[in-house]
């Protein structure tokens, strides 16, 4: 949906709450087309925000998996290898 939303599941450490939040912000800014509302708008978007991290944070706490969690410096290094392959040619 959104490039900028990272998959916040399976990690070790887990998500914080500065990652959830800024998964919430980043859907809520796709979803209204905006990245910055108007004042008259404001409210309704801090609430959007505000449910969708309560939301995303209560869906990762039920999560459960029997992969093995994930390192977060092993896959940001994918994640550049993989940029690299993509925009070298």
């Amino acid at each position: 949906m959104c490039r900028s939303i990272h998959q916040l599941h399976n990690f070790e450490p887990p998500a914080t709450p500065d990652e959830i939040h800024a998964a919430a912000l980043q859907y809520v800014r796709k979803i209204a087309g905006t990245a910055r509302p108007s004042q008259a708008n404001q409210a309704a978007f801090d609430q959007a925000v505000a449910a969708v991290q309560a939301a995303t944070a209560e869906l990762l706490a039920a999560l459960v998996t029997s992969a093995p969690p994930r390192d977060r410096e092993v896959e940001a290094a994918k994640a550049r290898a993989r940029a690299e392959r993509r925009y070298a040619s």
